[in-house]
């Protein structure tokens, strides 16, 4: 690894849109975006299953593995799998991580609030490719945030292995039907679902900023890492909307790595 390349690892489940990573590493050009398998003992956007998904041993595993990459900072890329766990079980789930891995450590859930506070976005819509009642813990976190959901839309596709199968024309026009004119984001949960090639294509389409999962999950985990690195921070990049286009703020000293 060269002196001035970050480093972020992803704890991701199961198999659907890894891809996403490698091609947002090979585009940027001088960063490392390692990727550790998670088990996912069932593929299914179902509480109980995304509960286990997220499960402490499960985790736990990963990050072991995780540790041994070479990364700086780690991220359970799944948003279903942190969310469920409400806030306070989130922040929890982090810090497991963080322990388990022995660096800096934050999840995509909270990378969405993050990107979010990043551009002063408080009211959102969301497009999620999960059932209502699965959506709608999504809702809550973003409430517990500060941030209002003046719509909410489900596609209600119960596994992460379709949500997968979804491409780019299906993709932008999902996004562009579950936009609302009180919105000034839309954004897109669930790592699942292949978007990073498409996002200035998203934002053309709907006028505003978009954040999706994978995105802001390779934004956070760079913004960790930027921390933890002696040659500098993560500079502002085109390519991969207005979030990876805006200054990245550093964690704050004497918070947890994953609060802005």
């Amino acid at each position: 690894m060269s002196r001035t390349e970050l480093s972020a690892g992803f704890l991701y489940p199961g198999y659907s849109a890894e891809d996403d990573y490698p091609a947002i590493e090979a585009a940027l050009g001088d960063v490392r975006l390692p990727v550790v398998h998670t088990l996912m003992r069932e593929d299914a956007h179902r509480v109980d299953a995304l509960l286990d998904v997220g499960g402490p041993d499960v985790l736990a595993a990963g990050a072991g593995k995780l540790r041994e990459t070479g990364a700086a900072a780690a991220v359970w890329a799944c948003t279903s799998g942190s969310f469920v766990f409400g806030w306070e079980g989130a922040e929890q789930q982090v810090a497991g991580v963080a322990r388990a891995a022995g660096m800096p450590a934050s999840s995509t859930s909270f990378a969405f609030v993050n990107a979010a506070r990043a551009l002063g976005l408080t009211r959102v819509a969301v497009a999620a490719t999960y059932p209502e009642d699965v959506a709608e813990k999504f809702g809550d976190f973003l409430a517990r945030a500060g941030v209002t959901v003046v719509s909410l839309s489900c596609k209600g596709i119960v596994t992460a292995a379709e949500v997968g199968t979804l491409g780019r024309e299906e993709v932008l026009a999902f996004v562009a039907a579950n936009d609302h004119p009180d919105a000034e984001a839309v954004l897109v949960p669930d790592t699942a679902l292949h978007t990073v090639s498409w996002l200035d294509e998203l934002e053309a389409r709907v006028g505003k900023p978009v954040l999706t999962a994978n995105q802001v999950s390779v934004w956070e985990g760079l913004r960790l890492a930027s921390g933890e690195s002696p040659s500098g921070g993560f500079r502002p990049r085109t390519g991969f909307g207005r979030l990876f286009a805006a200054p990245v703020p550093e964690a704050a000293p004497g918070r947890p790595a994953w609060r802005l």
